[in-house]
């Protein structure tokens, strides 16, 4: 088959790309690697749907659990932990508490059978879309983070748009938290997630004013070292991250969520740097365990040099509306091989244009990240013609 393909561009109109021949060298090397010694990365997964459910956008979804854990262990190979049932895996955008309890459960039990680190988000989206008490916010966070702990899995305790709802200030922000953290059996992470990401987190910490919001993150931690691993923060913003994690106290990390700046924020500078938890990751592991194999010798020019040219696939990726960036996410791992198929829960496959699946998919060839490049380029063309476009 031809290496050439056409590609939609924005504004109308195609242009030809020719598709690599041989996917990058850092995918020649056979996986199986350690983790980092110099960061803790994980990487956020995604689930991968049944594409034969009869399901509907609005209704429970329907996972493919042996290619989903498949992905897992894929992470794993690679030296990368996994971070469960986050935003990546389509939390409160396909995926109901009831799918993410039953993930939960089987990673955790996959992270054990292969010895891999996992850390699973726990949340408040079992209930119903309306109002609810202060009170019922509460509990439903307990329930989940009982499981999350009940599996043996680390806890993220992620950002609630039920608690911004019914929150009336800051005070409500550290009364939930403090009580949470009181709660639970191990150190967990804190996650800031930004409303670029969800809209209805606007405001979250009690303030629209990103210093003040910093101000009672801040505290919640200052407050509860002891309980705190670490804090995820997700807003896209490098400079107020660096800021964050140089006043965190002494053993809590500041695992980067920042998919537009991960490069210079794990090198880190004279002052200390950042782990990583990223959805980014899903479809950068082995660029990114090879970076990190490289960061480990002290190269941190070479990391650099390895990483940095990412980090155009991912802004694309991640561009506005953010929320939307798992679809370019599954649709890589499509292209990789991972996955048979490109459904997603919720139906959001069809989230993203075909002029910007089409840059993904460029994007990451050129970086070669595709184990075979004649299989994305196949594969690309069958979307194509799907929306019509042809040679």
């Amino acid at each position: 088959m031809s290496a050439r393909l056409l590609l939609p561009v924005a504004g109308g109109g195609l242009r030809p790309y020719t598709h690599r021949a041989e996917p990058a060298a850092f995918l020649a090397a056979a996986a199986g690697g350690a983790p980092a010694a110099s960061r803790t990365v994980l990487a956020a997964a995604h689930v991968v749907a049944d594409p034969y459910a009869d399901t509907t956008p609005d209704g429970s979804a329907a996972l493919d659990w042996d290619a989903t854990l498949a992905f897992r262990r894929h992470l794993w190979a690679h030296g990368l932990g996994v971070a469960e049932a986050m935003d990546t895996a389509q939390r409160g955008m396909g995926l109901d508490w009831a799918g993410a309890a039953e993930l939960i459960r089987r990673s955790a039990a996959e992270a054990r059978a292969v010895g891999g680190r996992i850390a699973c988000g726990v949340g408040t989206d079992q209930l119903a879309p309306g109002a609810h008490s202060l009170a019922e916010v509460r509990a439903a966070y307990e329930e989940q983070l009982a499981l999350v702990e009940e599996t043996g899995a680390q806890a993220v305790l992620m950002a609630s748009r039920a608690l911004a709802a019914v929150a009336e200030g800051p005070d409500t922000y550290r009364e939930t938290y403090a009580h949470l953290l009181r709660q639970a059996d191990r150190p967990v992470v804190l996650h800031w997630l930004g409303p670029m990401f969800d809209p209805a987190l606007d405001g979250y910490w009690g303030s629209t004013d990103l210093d003040a919001a910093t101000a009672t993150f801040l505290d919640v931690i200052a407050d509860h070292p002891d309980k705190v691993d670490g804090v995820k923060i997700s807003l896209l913003d490098a400079g107020r991250e660096v800021a964050v994690r140089r006043r965190l106290p002494d053993g809590v990390r500041c695992y980067t969520g920042d998919d537009f700046h991960y490069p210079e924020l794990i090198a880190g500078d004279e002052q200390g740097f950042s782990h990583a938890l990223l959805g980014v990751f899903d479809p950068l592991a082995p660029l990114a365990a090879a970076a990190l194999r490289v960061l480990d010798t002290g190269d941190a020019k070479g990391f650099g040099e390895l990483l940095d040219p990412s980090v155009g696939l991912s802004r694309h990726l991640f561009e506005a509306p953010t929320r939307f960036y798992k679809t370019g996410v599954v649709l890589l791992a499509w292209l990789a091989g991972h996955q048979g198929h490109f459904a997603m829960a919720g139906h959001q496959q069809s989230a993203r244009s075909l002029p910007h699946l089409a840059r993904a998919y460029e994007l990451a060839d050129a970086l070669g990240l595709f184990p075979d490049p004649a299989l994305a380029a196949a594969r690309m063309r069958s979307l194509l013609a799907v929306y019509g476009v042809g040679e």
